[in-house]
């Protein structure tokens, strides 16, 4: 995944590509007529461009509506398409995508829309900057990214760059929403597709009242040997207590891990999550899985040895219940349901 991986761990996620460990170690947002209302006459007469977003990296002052959009990280390009917004350039995201060569929901969303896929280009280390350039953008969106700073210097020269606000990978999943419907010109709808994805998440979880009394924790490893925990406000975790199952205690005793959403906690430690109920977690590959799950302390965790584990190896899926926006969370929900009433009929009553 080039999953933020986690640094997010979230080097690991956005950790899967590079996580491809990890992505560890980490029905769109309106409808047409939505879409329509927030329109360039919307966007003219409500005043709003120019517009000025600040960063960490440095300033972004977006004069007119864009055209022309760009988006690196994760999530910008769906929200953007859930705006209204079909970007022209993308980063591109091998680890998590279909026979198609894209991600599955944004290929889906930009078809129904009739509108041309966006081209993909390297990001990361490799960030093609020959291949943004050529695609002469308006506006550059990476507020949930790992944008570096001699990157964004770089960037700047060739269209207003929105990056992060405080840390790379670290930008609340709303608060990107937020930030694209505003450099879009758009700012009263991202009210309306926040709420969309609390009510998506939130009718969910109401048709499963069971979930409310089960304990949880998200894990991954990066080795033999390792273990890691997701704290409740990385995004994987935080679908999750939407869906209304409850974070295991414990979780927020252990020290995060600089520059994440998780602990390190080693594998040693595997005895402190004897009182999650399930455990969630994901693999790179099946060859992998059965790796992990062959270490004694791992496969002592109790919700691992009672069965009530939660896991996928299948790349977008894993990647789109790794982050929340308008277009990963439909595409989650219908799939995440029927693995988790399977681990929750193995919790011991």
């Amino acid at each position: 995944m080039s999953l933020p991986a986690l640094t997010r761990h979230r080097r690991h996620l956005a950790a899967a590509g590079s996580l491809a460990l990890a992505l560890v170690l980490t029905g769109c947002g309106g409808s047409d007529e939505a879409d329509a209302k927030g329109g360039s006459d919307d966007a003219k007469s409500s005043g709003a461009f120019p517009v000025t977003l600040d960063s960490a990296l440095g300033e972004a002052v977006i004069e007119s509506e864009p055209k022309r959009v760009v988006t690196l990280g994760q999530g910008s390009a769906e929200t953007a398409i859930a705006l209204g917004t079909v970007p022209v350039g993308v980063e591109s995201y091998p680890w998590g995508s279909d026979k198609t060569g894209y991600l599955p929901w944004i290929h889906e969303a930009v078809k129904e829309k009739g509108a041309e896929l966006p081209q993909q280009f390297t990001g990361g280390e490799e960030l093609d900057i020959e291949a943004i350039t050529e695609l002469e953008p308006d506006v550059i969106l990476a507020p949930w990214s790992g944008v570096t700073q001699d990157q964004y210097d770089i960037l700047k020269d060739i269209a207003p760059t929105v990056a992060y606000p405080e840390k790379a990978w670290s930008t609340n999943w709303d608060q990107q929403i937020e930030i694209i419907a505003k450099a879009l010109g758009k700012p009263e709808q991202s009210k309306t597709l926040i709420e969309k994805i609390d009510q998506q998440l939130g009718d969910a979880g109401a048709t499963r009242p069971g979930y409310k009394d089960v304990t949880f924790s998200y894990i991954y490893t990066s080795g033999p040997g390792t273990l890691g925990v997701f704290k409740p406000e990385e995004q994987r975790v935080a679908m999750l207590s939407k869906l209304g199952l409850k974070v295991d205690p414990v979780v927020n005793t252990f020290k995060e891990t600089e520059g994440t959403d998780s602990s390190l906690i080693g594998l040693e430690n595997a005895d402190k999550l004897s009182d999650s109920d399930i455990v969630f977690t994901f693999y790179t590959d099946e060859k992998t899985r059965k790796e992990i799950e062959a270490q004694p302390l791992y496969a002592a965790i109790p919700a691992v040895k009672n069965d009530a584990l939660v896991y996928s190896a299948d790349q977008p899926f894993v990647t789109a219940s790794s982050i929340i926006n308008p277009l990963t969370v439909p595409y989650t929900i219908e799939r995440y349901l029927p693995m988790i009433d399977k681990a929750v009929a193995k919790v011991a009553k």
